[in-house]
C-alpha cells in the first residue's frame, strides 16, 4: 500500500503547457500561442532550462524543491503522464522509503520533502563518520521531516534528541522515528528549549550534532537576501555545539551558501567553529553519486575536535553519470495515475532502488550492489 501518492492540480492553462513539453523538455517547448505572463517574463530573461521541465525516464531527476506542486518552478512534470509528480514520487526521488509516511496538508508535504536531506546521502556520510570517529549518539537540530535522522539511524546511530519548529514536519518525524528518545517541538531561539536540549544531550552523552539550519536566504531559488534573519539561524547551531562540545558536528546547507555575500558567509561559519576548537572542512556533495535518483547538490560542513575532517567525507559510489540511478528506476513501478491516498502497489520491483524503497533490501545491501 502506497501513501501520499496524490498529484497536485493543474489549471487549464498549465495543463496546455504540460502537454506541450516532451520528456527532458522545458519552457522552450511551449508554443507562443499558450498565454502566460510568467512565460513571457521567462522568455525575456532567458530563464533556467529546468522551468516547466518534464522529467526524463532515463536520467535522474533535477533537484526536488519545495515547489514541486508548480510546473513553472522546476522540472516536476511526470515523464510519461500529463501531471505533476505526486508527493510519494517526490519522496522516492529523495530516497525516502515507501513506509515513511508524511503528515499534514498537501502543501506542507512539498516543504517537508523538498527541504529534506536525501536519507541515502545522509547514510553514506554517517557510515564514513562512524568509521573515523566512533560517534554513536545524535542530536538532530532543524530536523524537519527527518531525512538526516533516517540516514544516521540506517547507519546504526541512536538519535537521542531532535528539534524543529515546523508542526507538520514534527508530526511526520514522530510517527516515523519512534526510537528517537526526545523530539522537542519549538523555536530553537527560545532559551528554555535550548536549555532542555543541552540538558538531554549532556545526560545522554551526545557525541555528534547534525542539522541543516534554514537556508532560504542562501538558496539560488530565492532572492538570497544577505540580511534575511533565517541566514543567521546557523548561529544557534554554533551555540549548541559550544554548549554540548560533541566529538563531531555535521551541518548541511544549499550550495548557495558557498557564494553568499561573496563567500564571506561560508568563511564566517567556518571561523565560528574553528574558534570552538574544531578542525573544519566543507565541500559540495552530489546525491546522485550515492545512489539517489536526483541531481541534488548540498554543501556539507564537518567539524572534529580531534582528527582530520577531510577523511570523514565518503567517496562517491557512482563516478560516471551513465551509472546514475534514473527516474524510471526511482518511480517507474508506481501506479500510472495518482489515485487516492491509499493506493495498492500491484507491480513488481524493476530495480535495486525500487527494492530498497519497498523494504525488500537494506540500505547496506543496496549500496553494496551499487559498488
Amino acid at each position: 500500500m502506497i501513501r501520499n501518492h496524490v498529484s497536485y492540480s493543474l489549471s487549464t492553462n498549465d495543463l496546455k503547457m504540460v502537454r506541450s513539453v516532451p520528456p527532458g523538455g522545458n519552457w522552450k517547448n511551449i508554443p507562443l500561442s499558450v498565454p502566460s505572463k510568467r512565460l513571457e517574463q521567462i522568455r525575456r530573461s532567458g530563464g533556467r532550462t529546468t522551468l516547466y521541465g518534464r522529467l526524463h525516464w532515463d536520467k535522474p531527476s533535477y533537484t526536488i524543491t519545495t515547489y514541486f506542486n508548480r510546473p513553472g518552478n522546476g522540472t516536476y512534470i511526470h515523464p510519461l503522464h500529463d501531471r505533476l509528480i505526486t508527493a510519494r514520487e517526490a519522496a522516492r526521488l529523495q530516497s525516502f522509503p515507501d513506509n515513511y509516511i508524511f503528515a499534514g496538508t498537501k502543501g506542507s508535504l512539498c516543504k517537508q520533502i523538498g527541504n529534506a536531506v536525501p536519507p541515502l546521502l545522509a547514510y553514506a556520510i554517517a557510515r564514513q563518520l562512524k568509521k573515523k570517529t566512533n560517534a554513536t549518539k545524535v542530536l538532530d537540530l532543524f530536523c524537519g521531516s527527518g531525512g538526516l535522522s533516517l540516514g544516521f539511524a540506517w547507519a546504526g546511530y541512536k538519535i537521542v534528541a531532535a528539534n524543529d519548529n515546523f508542526k507538520a514536519a514534527c508530526t511526520t518525524y514522530r510517527q516515523n522515528h519512534t526510537k528517537t528518545t526526545t523530539l522537542i517541538e519549538g523555536d530553537i531561539t527560545d532559551p528554555e528549549i535550548k536549555k532542555e536540549l543541552v540538558r538531554i544531550s549532556r545526560k545522554e552523552k551526545v557525541d555528534i550534532i547534525v542539522g541543516g539550519p534554514p537556508c532560504q536566504g542562501f538558496s539560488y531559488a530565492g532572492k538570497r537576501l544577505i540580511d534575511d534573519p533565517r541566514n543567521f539561524l546557523y548561529k544557534e547551531f554554533v551555540h549548541m555545539v559550544a554548549q554540548i562540545k560533541p566529538k563531531v558536528f555535521l551541518m548541511e546547507n544549499v550550495e548557495g551558501i558557498l557564494t553568499s555575500n561573496n563567500g564571506k558567509t561560508f568563511e564566517e561559519i567556518k571561523k565560528n567553529f574553528t574558534a570552538l576548537g574544531y578542525k573544519v572542512s566543507g565541500r559540495k556533495m552530489y546525491a546522485s553519486q550515492f545512489g539517489v535518483p536526483q541531481k541534488r547538490k548540498r554543501v556539507v560542513i564537518i567539524g572534529l575536535r580531534a582528527g582530520d575532517p577531510e577523511e570523514c567525507f565518503p567517496s562517491a559510489i557512482l563516478t560516471d553519470e551513465t551509472q546514475y540511478v534514473s527516474t524510471r528506476s526511482g518511480i517507474g513501478d508506481l501506479s500510472p495515475v495518482a489515485l487516492e491516498d491509499h493506493t495498492a502497489l500491484t507491480t513488481t520491483a524493476q530495480s535495486k532502488f525500487q527494492k530498497l524503497m519497498r523494504g525488500d533490501i537494506t540500505p547496506a545491501a543496496y549500496v553494496n550492489e551499487l559498488s
